[in-house]
């Protein structure tokens, strides 16, 4: 039997040879490239990063990525586009901001107003001891010789905290007192959505832009594939931010200045002629934003520290803090018998406890992206312009060549003049720090040190029943965060 093989047969036998060749000859390309001769190839670190951002992706999707390169204060490093995300009412405002600039020039408007001085002093330290008051107040209404869950009256504790601070008669809440229809603004927090919708919004930017943007029929089968479903975590918290601007833009301006609250101090710049000057939407996002900010990060650390508090192997670390606490005499008590907040600002042992909380468990220990317009150096090694860089505070905290067991839960480490506390300070970046650190930081301290001091005068703590083996836990950005020392977690989604 004779094979003919025709012209055409052959061509397109070549024709997918060469096309399989060329295919073949592109990865060897982009392999080669990507690991040996890219600008970032000598960076150390698993290979498979370096070939593929959906590694990064796929570890995000996860919530482990811990993984990091450093910037260093000062540095000129700028904040990303994944920052877009914190802007509010369509407005940047200073935490979005990516600029150095622009962030420099918005903070310069009411830095003043979260001076440590103006803290722990006047009427933001008066708020404070009344709010510390009413917690412990709370307590010995509905504990009434049983264990109660510490998880949303803690968030009662900072929301209304910040919404005084942040807007004073015009939205303060009064969930210490009861009134449902402020404890009913955290429901939507709880909503556990929101890593799947920031995963998308990171990772495919394009695609979650346009997927929103399709309306009319489209819209609707669009709708079917949100990331995030309902509810929206803050919405109820921005509804009430705008409820409260508005309120206050219609005080008189007698009213208007008699105002302590940072909106107030805001609106002295209000003006929508002047260079400079902020108009409606501004100040409404920026007052938004800092309400965001006060609520989560000041509760959740509050839980942690008591949990780790009251774990029966820490039973020491409780001990010593309350004989520091119960030691005070009357006069660094107010009226009420409530610690003044500038006095547990200077309890020692109280600061070592809320340090060695924010040190295992920051609010925000997820990798935070920066990228610089030109080229650098980051320790030896080159770093192209945009290239996005980040700092985790998981990984500085928990480095073994600074912190001794870096996994225990120790606030005597803080105290002890045989650890190496420059080396442990420089690396603790709970806030952040040079011209991005939290400017929220003395008021968050305060609040923390104020509630500590006040909680164990009165009372010792032990987990319950149901935390007896397992860790509570919460969210931050896509990382699922918990004590590491236990068996099992136990996640609230905040």
């Amino acid at each position: 039997m004779k094979v003919v093989c025709h012209n055409t047969d052959i061509k397109m036998f070549m024709t997918i040879a060469a096309a399989f060749a060329v295919s073949i000859a592109f990865v060897v390309h982009y392999i080669c490239k990507s690991l040996f001769f890219s600008p970032l190839a000598g960076i150390p670190g698993p290979k498979a990063f370096a070939l593929t951002k959906w590694r990064l992706a796929f570890e995000d999707y996860k919530g482990t990525l811990f993984r990091h390169c450093v910037y260093g204060a000062g540095s000129g490093f700028e904040r990303t586009t994944f920052y877009n995300m914190f802007s509010t009412y369509g407005r940047q405002n200073m935490f979005s901001f990516s600029s150095v600039k622009q962030h420099g020039d918005r903070k310069k408007l009411f830095a003043h107003a979260y001076a440590k001085s103006t803290m722990l002093k006047g009427e933001t330290a008066r708020t404070i001891e009344t709010k510390v008051r009413k917690f412990i107040e709370l307590l010995d209404r509905e504990r009434d010789g049983r264990s109660i869950d510490i998880f949303p009256t803690l968030h009662y504790f900072s929301l209304d905290n910040i919404t005084e601070f942040v807007f004073g008669n015009a939205g303060k809440t009064a969930c210490l007192d009861g009134v449902e229809k402020d404890r009913a603004l955290l429901r939507d927090i709880m909503a556990t959505g929101s890593r799947r919708l920031t995963w998308f919004t990171v990772h495919r930017p394009k695609f979650t832009t346009w997927l929103y943007s399709r309306t009319g029929l489209m819209g609707c089968v669009a709708r079917r594939f949100y990331p995030l479903q309902g509810p929206i975590p803050y919405t109820d918290i921005k509804l009430h931010a705008m409820k409260a601007f508005r309120i206050f833009s219609n005080f008189s301006t007698k009213e208007k200045a008699k105002q302590s609250s940072l909106i107030s101090k805001l609106w002295k710049h209000h003006s929508t002629q002047k260079e400079g000057g902020l108009d409606d939407l501004d100040i409404a996002s920026e007052c938004a934003d800092h309400l965001d900010g006060g609520i989560d990060t000041t509760s959740d650390t509050l839980m942690f520290a008591i949990w780790s508090l009251s774990r029966p192997k820490h039973e020491k670390f409780q001990q010593r803090l309350i004989n520091e606490v119960r030691n005070l005499s009357e006069d660094e008590l107010n009226a009420d018998g409530i610690p003044r907040a500038e006095v547990a600002s200077k309890l020692e042992y109280v600061d070592a406890v809320i340090k060695e909380t924010l040190r295992l468990f920051a609010p925000l220990p997820a990798s935070q992206p920066r990228s610089l317009p030109k080229d650098t150096t980051i320790d030896g090694y080159p770093i192209p312009a945009r290239t996005v860089v980040s700092i985790s505070p998981y990984i500085l905290h928990r480095n073994g060549n600074i912190f001794r067991d870096p996994l225990t839960f120790n606030p005597d480490r803080w105290l002890d003049p045989s650890q190496d506390t420059a080396g442990m300070n420089k690396l603790f970046w709970a806030f952040s720090s040079g011209g991005r650190m939290c400017i929220g930081m003395h008021l968050a301290m305060a609040e923390m040190t104020t509630f500590l001091a006040a909680l164990y005068r009165k009372y010792t703590t032990e987990p319950g029943d149901d935390f007896g083996i397992v860790s509570p836990g919460i969210t931050s950005r896509f990382e699922i965060f918990y004590d590491e020392s236990c068996s099992g977690v136990r996640v609230r989604f905040t």
